[in-house]
């Protein structure tokens, strides 16, 4: 189903915009890192504002951007990165499993994210810093229930080893794609059986001195009328129009 990289000579055929959220200090930076780059920096500074890293897969022999907006944590960032929810339609909820505290927030962060982004937003709900097995605050299952609840995907991930990481994100963008292919099945299905005939219907326009006669044309459809009405006004309006510079090249002989 996906590739890890795609054709970077491909065209590209969807854009999704996913945002990582959760407390400072739970792994997102790195999560995108490793994700974006295989990269992990042991040396990771706090997030200042918004930042963003792209990655190009292939899911279903369509070629995807993942667009991943790494946002501030701090609560001094809290106005700015809000914004960024707008257009976003995957997010990665961390937490760190080491702190109780930051699974604690996931509900407040959970509560933002639906206040700004789209209704049918896929979430996943990661616990990072699983490597660090000895000092989990936060058990599993504990976790497991909010996800349920919350109808959440969920995964435990650990950038520093590349634990589920390359996993979360592709069963996001998987996600999504599932999503939006269904939304666009729909849309053919209704314009092909004209369950949306909105989209195809036309305007009538009635031009003084052009109305249709009252018996139509003999053996046409209503369609066809319409369609010969149509060419009928074109050819006079030429006709007219030539007609006019022969006058005038007359009068400049």
């Amino acid at each position: 189903m996906s590739n890890l990289y795609g054709d970077f000579n491909q065209r590209i055929d969807y854009v999704f915009k996913v945002v990582l959220i959760g407390d400072s200090a739970v792994g997102k930076s790195q999560l995108l890192a490793r994700f974006a780059r295989n990269e992990f920096s042991l040396d990771s500074k706090a997030t200042i504002g918004v930042e963003f890293q792209t990655r190009t897969l292939v899911i279903d022999h369509k070629t995807v951007k993942a667009q991943i907006w790494d946002t501030a944590g701090q609560e001094r960032y809290r106005a700015v990165t809000s914004a960024y929810y707008r257009g976003a339609v995957g997010a990665m909820l961390v937490y760190d499993m080491t702190k109780r505290q930051s699974f604690d927030h996931v509900a407040r962060w959970l509560e933002e994210l639906r206040g700004h982004a789209d209704k049918n937003i896929v979430i996943m709900l990661i616990g990072n810093k699983s490597d660090l097995g000895t000092l989990q605050a936060v058990p599993t299952e504990d976790a497991k229930e909010f996800a349920q609840r919350e109808n959440l995907f969920f995964m435990e991930t650990s950038a520093l080893e590349a634990t589920n990481v390359e996993s979360a994100f592709l069963t996001v963008l998987t996600e999504i794609y599932r999503i939006i292919s269904k939304k666009a099945l729909v849309a053919n299905e209704e314009n092909g059986s004209g369950g949306n005939s909105t989209l195809l219907k036309g305007t009538k326009i009635v031009v003084p001195g052009q109305e249709r006669p009252t018996g139509g044309f003999t053996g046409a459809s209503e369609s066809e009328e319409d369609g010969l009405v149509l060419l009928s006004m074109s050819y006079r309006t030429l006709v007219t129009i030539a007609s006019l510079f022969m006058s005038f090249e007359l009068e400049a002989e």
